[in-house]
C-alpha cells in the first residue's frame, strides 16, 4: 500500500508557519529570511518532503521540464548526449525526462505521447524518421522540438549534429589515398544515419573510379556483429583490403576477429570506424574514426531549446557541431 507523503502543511505545522510561506520559499528562496530559509530546509529534510509540481504545471501551463527521446539508454553515443544536455537543464531549473523506444518509429509515438502528458515544456529527438500521429502530435502542441545527430537533413523545428554524409566520404577518401581499393562498408540496422553515411561511402568510392560493395543487416550493433560481418566480409570478398564501419562497434568487433585470424591491420585490411568511442582509442591498433563531439552535441540542443522557451530568435536552426578524422593506427 502506497504511503500517505508529507503535505506542504505539515512542514508548515512543523516550522510554525504558514503554507503559503513554505510555498512561496520553495519556488523562490530569496523571498524569505535566511533564517526561516534554514528552518524550513530542515522541516523538509526531516518529513522527507517531495514538492509536488502538478499545481504549478496546471497554473503556468509550464513544467520546467523537457522531454528527451532516445533510441538507446546502453549505446554510449547517447549516454554522452544525455551528460551534455544535463549540464544545460540543470544549471537552468529544468528536469530532463528520458525515454527510449529501440529504434521503432511505433514506439518512439507510444512514448512521446506519455512524455507530452507531463506538459513537457520541450523536446529533444534523436531520429528524423517518424510516424504520421507522431508529426501530426508535435504540430498540434507547438512545443520546441530539437532533432540530433544530423546537421544537413530537413527537420521539424531546430537540428543540431554533423554531416554524415561528409564525415563518412572524407574518411572513405584517406582510405582510398592510404592505397585501399577494396574497401567494403559495413552496415547495421540501417536506420537513416548509416544509409547517409553509405551514401558518402558510394560517392567517394565512385569518385576514384572503385566499386562500392557493402554488407548490411537489420541487427543491432555489437562487437560480435563487427566479427560475424568481418568473416562473411572475407568469404564473400576475399580481395577486401579495408572496411569502413557504420560505428566503433563494429570495427571494434572486426579488428578483434582479424586478429584471431592472424589477419594483419592495417597491413592486410585497413578498418575505420565512426564516433571515436574512447574504447577505440586506447586499443591496439588504435582505431581510426570519425570523431563526433556528442557532448557539446547535447550541450548545444539544450541551449537552443532554452533560448527558443525564453521567446528569443535563435541565429539558425541547423546546428552543425562538426567533426574531426582519427586515422589511429588501423588505416
Amino acid at each position: 500500500m502506497k504511503k500517505k507523503r508529507p503535505s506542504l502543511q505539515d512542514v508548515a505545522d512543523l516550522v510554525g508557519i504558514t503554507k503559503m510561506t513554505v510555498s512561496r520559499f520553495l519556488r523562490k528562496p530569496d523571498q524569505v529570511s535566511e533564517a526561516l530559509g534554514k528552518r524550513i530546509e530542515e522541516a523538509v529534510e526531516q518529513l522527507g518532503y517531495i514538492p509536488n509540481r502538478v499545481p504549478d504545471i496546471l497554473s503556468n501551463s509550464t513544467s520546467r521540464a523537457i522531454g528527451v527521446l532516445l533510441p538507446s539508454l546502453t549505446n554510449q553515443v547517447f549516454a554522452e548526449v544525455i551528460r551534455g544536455i544535463e549540464q544545460v537543464t540543470d544549471r537552468n531549473g529544468y528536469q530532463t525526462m528520458l525515454a527510449h523506444y529501440g529504434y521503432s518509429a511505433q514506439k518512439e509515438e507510444e512514448r512521446l505521447l506519455s512524455l507530452l502528458s507531463y506538459h513537457i515544456d520541450g523536446l529533444i529527438l534523436a531520429e528524423r524518421m517518424h510516424t504520421a500521429k507522431t508529426l501530426k502530435v508535435l504540430q498540434t502542441v507547438g512545443i520546441p522540438v530539437v532533432e540530433l545527430m544530423d546537421s544537413v537533413s530537413p527537420c521539424l523545428d531546430i537540428a543540431v549534429g554533423i554531416d554524415n554524409f561528409a564525415a563518412a566520404r572524407q574518411m572513405t577518401v584517406t582510405m582510398i589515398e592510404r592505397g585501399c581499393k577494396n574497401v567494403i562498408y559495413l552496415g547495421a540496422r540501417q536506420d537513416e544515419r548509416t544509409l547517409i553515411r553509405l551514401q558518402g561511402f558510394e560517392t567517394a568510392m565512385r569518385d576514384a573510379g572503385l566499386q562500392p560493395r557493402k554488407m548490411m543487416t537489420l541487427a543491432s550493433s555489437s562487437y560480435s556483429l563487427g566479427a560475424q560481418l568481418l568473416q562473411e566480409t572475407c568469404q564473400q570478398y576475399p580481395e577486401v583490403d579495408g572496411l569502413f564501419c557504420t560505428n566503433d562497434d563494429i570495427a571494434i568487433g572486426a579488428i578483434f576477429e582479424c586478429q584471431r585470424q592472424g589477419i594483419k591491420v592495417p597491413e592486410d585490411i585497413a578498418i575505420a570506424g565512426f564516433h571515436g568511442h574512447d574504447i577505440g582509442q586506447v586499443m591496439t591498433p588504435k582505431l581510426a574514426s570519425v570523431l563526433t563531439p556528442r557532448e557539446r552535441m547535447g550541450r548545444k540542443a539544450a541551449e537552443a531549446l532554452l533560448t527558443r522557451l525564453r521567446g528569443e530568435k535563435l541565429e539558425q536552426t541547423l546546428i552543425d557541431v562538426g567533426f574531426t578524422l582519427s586515422l589511429g593506427e588501423s588505416v
